[in-house]
C-alpha cells in the first residue's frame, strides 16, 4: 500500500479541561461529540455539519488511499459470497408442536421465518419475511421472536438505528395482522405469561441504555399504562426477564459483573407479586433453572470460583437452604447447565476445552461427550424440549465446518442434522491444520494460542501472520470454523487466536486475573504471545498483524501505545479507547454497569491505574503501525468519537509515515452492517487492508 498525495484530514483542536483527582487532563477533540438529538434531527446544526463533514473527510480519504484495492475488494467480496449457501436454513427446531425454521432464499440480505406443524411435510406458514420488512430501510434488525403457548400471537422486536432499542410489536399468526399494540425503547424480547395476553418485558433508560425497569403489559391495553412490576435503581446492575424452561415461572433477573439477584413468580398468575431467590450479595452470583420442586443455582458460593451446581426447595430459596448437586472443581469452569425430565447436562471447560457432560438423574449413567481435536469449539443448543432423550448441539474447529448434531443420551447414537457447507468447490479440509501452542509470558504463566493455515505455507520470517484476541468480561472466544478466513488462508496468511487473561478459558481466575487492578495482564499476555510466535519463527515483526474489536480494540490501543514496532499493521474495530472520559460520564452506556470489570475512576486508585493504559490519553509521539481504524455513527456501545478522537490525535502525535485509516459506516452501530451480504462487504474491506500491507493484490 503506498500513501496517497492527498493530506490525510486534519482535526481542528478545541482544548477542553478535565480536572479529576487533581490530575489535569486537557482533551482537544470533545467536540467531536454529538448526541443521539443532533444526529437524529431532521435540520442538523452548525456543530452536527461540522463533525459530519469531518467523518465524511475520513471516509473520503480512505477511498483515495484505498483506491487502487477497489477491484480488489470486490474479488474478496465475490470469494467470500460464492462460499456461502444462499439458499441455505437451520435445523428445524420443536416448540409447542410446531417446527420452527429460519431459512434464506438466493439473493436475499435477511433470514425468512418460518413454522410447520406437527411435522417437517406440513405446509410452511411463513412468520416474518424481513427481507420485504427491512425495504427502504438503510439497517434493519429483527430479533426476540417468542410465540405465545397457545401458539397464536408472536411478540418481536425491530430496530432501525442499530442503537440496539427495539420496538417490540405483535402479530396475530392466524389472519397476518400486525396487532396495534406498540412499545418503544425495549431490550428487543418479551416473555410471555401462560395466559397468552400477557407479557413481561424490558425497557432501558433512553439516555444511558441501561436495562432497568421490567413491565407488565396486556394486549390490547395502551402501552403507556403499562405496570413497572420491577424497577432496578442501582445504576451498577441491569434487569432481565425470562421463563423457565417448566413453563412454571417467570424470573426476573438482575445483575452486574459480579453480582446477580432473582426474583420469581407463578407464570400462570402474572399478577401475582415478586418473591426474591436470594438478596443480591456483592461478589455473590448466582443463576437459576427449574427442575420438578427444586430451584437449581449455578453459583460461585462459598467461594467456588469456577462454580458449582447446588439446589434448593421452591418454597425455601435462600442461600443457607441450597445443598451442593455438582461441587466445585479447582480445574473444572462449569460453564452452564441444561435440564432435560430424565437428564442433566452440564458444559464444562478443563484446560481451556470444551466439553459437555451428560448425567441421568437417577444415577445410572454419567459420561462425556467424545472430541478428538486438539481444539475445537462445542457447545449445547437451547433444547427447548424438556420430556425427550435426545440434546443437540454443534460442533466445529478451525478446520471443521459447523456441524449440528442431535445426540440421543439414552443409546448414544447421534445424527449430523446439518453440517455448513462451503460452496464454491475449492474447500478441502485436508489443506488445512491446526494446532494449540502455549507462549510463556513474563509472570510465568502460559497463554495458549490457537493456530491455523493451509499445510503448504511455509512458517518462516516472512510468514504473514493475523494475531487476534479479545481478553475482557470473562468472554471466551471460540476456536470456530470461518468461511471469510479461507480467503486469508489461501493466500499465505496465519491465523493465530490468543487465549489472553480477561476470557475465561483457563477457568474463572483467569479472567479474574484479567480486570481491575490486573488489567494490564491482557495487555503483556498479547505482546508475549506476539513474541512467543516470532521467536517460534511463525513470522517475525515485518509480517506480523494485529486485529481486535470493542474491549479488543482496546486492547489494539494499548499495546500500540506499548509496542508500537511489534506490528506491520492492525486492524481496530469499534475501539473502546476514550477509557478515562468515557468511564467518567455516567450518561453514556454502559459505564456504570462495568465499574466491576474496569475499576469506578471516581476512585482516585482506580483512575490512576485506568488512566496509565488508557489508549486515547496514552497517545506519544513515537512512531505506529499501519492502522486501520473502523466505527459506526449509530454505535451505543462504544460511541464514534471515541475512535473519531483517537484517529485525530494519532495523527498529530506519529512521527513516521504510516497509514493511518478511519472508515465510519454512517448507518450502521456496533455490530456493523445488517444483512448478511453487507457485513461481507466490511470484512472484505478489513482483509484487502491486511492483504495489501503483504503486497497481495489478488
Amino acid at each position: 500500500m503506498k500513501l496517497h498525495d492527498a493530506k490525510p484530514p486534519i482535526a481542528e483542536k478545541q482544548p477542553k479541561e478535565f480536572n479529576e483527582h487533581g490530575n489535569l487532563r486537557i482533551d482537544d477533540y470533545y467536540w467531536m461529540r454529538l448526541t443521539d438529538a443532533q444526529k437524529n434531527a431532521e435540520s442538523p446544526d452548525e456543530h452536527t455539519r461540522k463533525v459530519y463533514d469531518y467523518l465524511n473527510a475520513e471516509n473520503a480519504y480512505y477511498e483515495l488511499v484505498t483506491a487502487h484495492t477497489k477491484d480488489f475488494k470486490e474479488v474478496l467480496f465475490q470469494e467470500m459470497k460464492a462460499r456461502i449457501k444462499e439458499d441455505d436454513e437451520s435445523v428445524p427446531y420443536k416448540v409447542n408442536g410446531y417446527f420452527y425454521i429460519t431459512r434464506f432464499e438466493k439473493g436475499g440480505q435477511y433470514p425468512i421465518h418460518s413454522r410447520k406443524k406437527e411435522n417437517l411435510d406440513a405446509d410452511e406458514e411463513v412468520l416474518f419475511d424481513v427481507n420485504k420488512m427491512a425495504e427502504g430501510f438503510d439497517y434493519y434488525s429483527l430479533r426476540g421472536i417468542n410465540v405465545s403457548e397457545d401458539n397464536k400471537i408472536a411478540v418481536f422486536g425491530i430496530d432501525t438505528l442499530s442503537r440496539r432499542q427495539y420496538v417490540l410489536q405483535f402479530k396475530n399468526l392466524e389472519t397476518g395482522e400486525i396487532l396495534p399494540d406498540k412499545i418503544e425503547n425495549t431490550t428487543g424480547s418479551a416473555t410471555w405469561a401462560n395466559d397468552n395476553k400477557t407479557i413481561f418485558y424490558t425497557k432501558k433508560n433512553p439516555v444511558t441504555l441501561r436495562s432497568e425497569k421490567i413491565y407488565k403489559h396486556v394486549l390490547g391495553t395502551d402501552p403507556s399504562i403499562d405496570e413497572v412490576v420491577f424497577d432496578e435503581k442501582d445504576e451498577t446492575f441491569d434487569a432481565f426477564v425470562y421463563k423457565t424452561k417448566s413453563k412454571k415461572y417467570i424470573m426476573i433477573g438482575s445483575y452486574n459483573t459480579i453480582s446477580q439477584e432473582y426474583q420469581f413468580l407463578d407464570a400462570n398468575r402474572p399478577e401475582d407479586k415478586l418473591k426474591i431467590i436470594q438478596s443480591r450479595e456483592r461478589g455473590l452470583e448466582y443463576s437459576v433453572a427449574h427442575y420438578e420442586n427444586h430451584f437449581y443455582i449455578l453459583t460461585n458460593k462459598d467461594g467456588a470460583i469456577n462454580f458449582k451446581l447446588m439446589k434448593t426447595p421452591e418454597d425455601k430459596t435462600s442461600k443457607e437452604n441450597w445443598v451442593d448437586v455438582i461441587p466445585h472443581r479447582n480445574d473444572t469452569l462449569l460453564e452452564d447447565i441444561s435440564i432435560f425430565k430424565e437428564y442433566l447436562v452440564l458444559e464444562e471447560r478443563n484446560d481451556g476445552l470444551n466439553k459437555i457432560r451428560i448425567k441421568r438423574w437417577d444415577g445410572t449413567a454419567d459420561y462425556y461427550l467424545p472430541f478428538d481435536e486438539e481444539t475445537y469449539s462445542a457447545g449445547v443448543h437451547a433444547n427447548p424440549e424438556f420430556d425427550t432423550e435426545i440434546i443437540r448441539y454443534s460442533y466445529n474447529s478451525f478446520t471443521t465446518p459447523a456441524s449440528v448434531i442431535d445426540f440421543n443420551m439414552k443409546d448414544h447414537s447421534k445424527e449430523v442434522k446439518k453440517e455448513q457447507e462451503v460452496l464454491g468447490g475449492k474447500f478441502d479440509k485436508g489443506n488445512y491444520t491446526s494446532e494449540r501452542v502455549w507462549i510463556d509470558v513474563r509472570d510465568g504463566e502460559k497463554v495458549a494460542v490457537s493456530i491455523v493455515r493451509r499445510k503448504d505455507t511455509e512458517l518462516c520470517e516472512n510468514t504473514p501472520l493475523l494475531l487476534y484476541a479479545y481478553g475482557s468480561y470473562g468472554h471466551t472466544i471460540p476456536d470456530s470454523f470461518s468461511t471469510t478466513r479461507l480467503s486469508l488462508l489461501d493466500r499465505g496468511f496465519v491465523f493465530a487466536l490468543a487465549h489472553i487473561r480477561g476470557s475465561q478459558y483457563l477457568g474463572r481466575k483467569w479472567y479474574e486475573d484479567g480486570k481491575m487492578f490486573n488489567k494490564k495482564n491482557t495487555f503483556n499476555d498479547f505482546i508475549d504471545c506476539a513474541k512467543g510466535l516470532i521467536a517460534k519463527n511463525y513470522t517475525s515483526a515485518a509480517h506480523l498483524y494485529a486485529m481486535g474489536g470493542s474491549a479488543g480494540g482496546l486492547l489494539m490501543g494499548v499495546v500500540v501505545n506499548m509496542n508500537p514496532g511489534l506490528f506491520n499493521g492492525v486492524i481496530a474495530a469499534v475501539p473502546f479507547v476514550d477509557v478515562m472520559t468515557t468511564m467518567l460520564d455516567t450518561s453514556i452506556p454502559l459505564t456504570t454497569s462495568e465499574y466491576d470489570e474496569w475499576g469506578n475512576p471516581n476512585h482516585k486508585d482506580s483512575y490512576e491505574y485506568m488512566l496509565s493504559y488508557s489508549p486515547y490519553d496514552q497517545v506519544e509521539r513515537q512512531n505506529y503501525p499501519n492502522m486501520l481504524v473502523t466505527t459506526g455513527l449509530h454505535d451505543s456501545q462504544v460511541q464514534y468519537y471515541e475512535p473519531a478522537k483517537w484517529v485525530a490525535k494519532l495523527r498529530n502525535y506519529k512521527v513516521n509515515d504510516t497509514i493511518l485509516l478511519l472508515h465510519t459506516n454512517m448507518e450502521a452501530g456496533h455490530g456493523g452492517a445488517s444483512g448478511r451480504f453487507n457485513a461481507l462487504k466490511e470484512t472484505a474491506r478489513d482483509y484487502a487492508f491486511l492483504l495489501d500491507l503483504e503486497g497481495i493484490n489478488r
